[in-house]
């Protein structure tokens, strides 16, 4: 190393000396290159599945929501008959029911 790049890269720029240090440390690296990207790897999968899970659920909602929909539209309004209403009178501060012991029912 000349002069000028000391100057350029500072003192930071030179290399170990001992090659063992060196070689230590640049397997260091690959060892926690290796694991960050098998971290990143774990990770995408749990997003991957958190993703096709809210998916999932998202459809089942819309599949409800159609049926309720669609039911909705198919509801029949139904009237009481005259002969379903049973009377009813306060007597004596009670309530007395005429009519609901017809036979046949």
């Amino acid at each position: 190393m000349t002069e000028s790049d000391r100057l350029i890269f500072g003192p930071s720029a030179r290399r170990p000396s001992n090659g063992l240090v060196a070689s230590v440390m640049w397997l260091g690296g690959v060892i926690a290159t290796c694991v960050a990207m098998a971290v990143g790897a774990v990770l995408a999968v749990f997003t991957a599945v958190a993703v096709a899970v809210i998916a999932l659920f998202a459809a089942v909602l819309v599949f409800f929501a159609g049926l309720a929909m669609g039911a909705r539209r198919k509801a029949v309004v139904r009237t009481r008959r005259a002969d379903d209403v049973i009377e009813a009178r306060k007597v004596d501060g009670a309530w007395v029911a005429y009519g609901w012991e017809r036979p046949g029912r």
